[in-house]
């Protein structure tokens, strides 16, 4: 089990990591391969900025839609490569990051919102 704080760090870098994987793995193209991970990453940071736990700025979201959030997507990023067509140019950083995803939002402690100040 990982702490929320834990999950938020977490959440911060596998979005900053989902825009900048196309750059770095070579998959850049302006294509669907490109554009979800970083409209995903994008959102992950987004959601992660509003979500109820201690390193969010606006505690808007309950944690339980965060976590929900996090496996949907995690399950989409994980099989886009196949779903949109693309796993002849790039599979691995979809699958991989995605099942991280579902693993981190699924072993995260407490399903209530964080012991946060008000």
């Amino acid at each position: 089990m990982i702490t929320t704080k834990t999950h938020g760090v977490i959440d911060y870098l596998t979005g900053a990591l989902l825009i900048a994987a196309p750059y770095l793995f070579g998959f850049a193209n302006g294509g669907t391969a490109q554009i979800l991970p970083q409209l995903i990453g994008a959102a992950i940071i987004l959601m992660s900025l509003i979500t109820r736990y201690e390193l969010s700025v606006a505690k808007l979201i309950p944690l339980k839609v965060h976590l929900g959030t996090d496996i949907a997507a995690g399950i989409l990023l994980a099989a886009s490569p196949w779903l949109f067509g693309f796993a002849e140019l790039i599979w691995w950083p979809h699958l991989l990051v995605g099942l991280m995803e579902i693993v981190v939002a699924s072993i995260t402690r407490g399903t209530e919102d964080a012991n946060i100040p008000s």
